[in-house]
């Protein structure tokens, strides 16, 4: 089945470009309130799912035993810019846990920021680990090789101990065995498994409701939530979708951006979980679309400028000349009109 195209890319007064792609919108019960496009089809939900693995250690205490403040635990859910805010809250939680860079298997690239790129390319350090968008995530994992007193060395392979309990959370949020799911290897060498893109909303709906969990991974839940309201710089960074849509939102929804296309989030005062696969893998899509339905179930205004040029983002040239915009396909609006309505009235 062909997905219907959801954004459209304009110029010179017609559509140039389009994405297709999948929504899920889910009760923690795993009912479907919103569904577009092959729903069923497996997708690796990649980065967006860094605050259930995160989970893993904060539900084991990571938190008390070694001291970490919303800064810390919102970097460990983090896609980060590799600024210098990033840098410095990653190389903390190194230190709290008794590791240092050289612990970190995420490998290294250079900071998405440019100007914190342009800054290590004049100290002539290079790039390191810690400047790659996952090492939050890596620390955390390492924290949670700390807890459970196991050897850190090899942490990111599928059958190490850190990996099997991270797989024995994600296992609660999507209400199955991965055992026998597909599993490949993420960006930064950790295993991804993929799962049915209603399961993933479902995920994120139990997420922000603990509804489904343990008492323990719900608490741990309602911590690293709490944590990326105060600090949603620390999950993306500068002119990042994420960190903007939270902070016109606040604690109304927690948003994670995946790769190729993928973006979720929850909606607490909804009990509601979203997600988002863009067919061809760009995040521009995904950030449209996630910004209408934020707004459609009453998470942001839509009227509020800063939001609004999220819902319809202008592209701009060298020069920046506004020559065209990323806006919602009919098939999206439609989509929205005829199912949230109904649910919010």
């Amino acid at each position: 089945m062909n997905n219907p195209i959801l954004v459209e890319a304009t110029r010179g007064g017609i559509v140039e470009s389009f994405h297709r792609g999948t929504v899920a919108v889910a009760l923690a019960s795993g009912e479907l309130v919103l569904s577009i496009g092959d729903v069923d089809r497996p997708v690796f939900p990649r980065s967006s799912v860094k605050p259930m693995q995160a989970l893993a250690a904060i539900a084991g205490g990571a938190a008390r035993r070694f001291g970490l403040d919303d800064a810390e635990i919102a970097a460990m859910c983090a896609s980060h810019n590799g600024e210098d805010v990033h840098v410095a809250a990653v190389r903390s939680i190194l230190g709290k846990i008794g590791c240092d860079e050289g612990h970190l298997e995420c490998g290294a690239h250079w900071p998405r920021d440019a100007e914190a790129a342009r800054a290590l390319a004049r100290e002539g350090t290079g790039a390191l680990a810690v400047h790659n968008n996952c090492s939050g995530k890596h620390a955390g994992m390492l924290a949670l090789a700390r807890l459970m007193d196991v050897e850190p060395a090899g942490y990111v392979a599928p059958g190490h101990p850190v990996q099997l309990r991270i797989r024995s959370v994600l296992e609660q949020f999507f209400a199955t065995s991965l055992a026998s799911a597909p599993c490949g290897t993420d960006g930064c060498s950790v295993p991804t498994y993929a799962v049915p893109a209603a399961a993933l909303a479902r995920a994120f709906a139990r997420f922000v409701t603990g509804e489904g969990l343990s008492g323990e991974l719900a608490r741990a839940a309602k911590t690293v939530a709490a944590a990326i309201a105060a600090e949603p710089y620390m999950v993306a960074g500068a002119d990042r979708f994420c960190t903007e849509a939270m902070r016109a939102t606040g604690a109304r929804a927690l948003v994670k951006v995946g790769a190729e296309g993928v973006m979720c989030a929850g909606l607490p005062g909804r009990g509601l979980g979203i997600a988002i696969k863009c067919d061809d893998g760009g995040s521009r899509g995904a950030e449209v679309i996630m910004a209408h339905l934020l707004a459609a179930f009453g998470a942001a205004d839509p009227d509020e400028p800063g939001f609004a040029r999220l819902m319809t983002r202008q592209i701009l040239n060298a020069n920046d000349i506004h020559v065209g915009d990323m806006r919602a396909a009919g098939a999206l609006g439609d989509a929205i009109s005829r199912n949230v309505a109904a649910m919010i009235a």
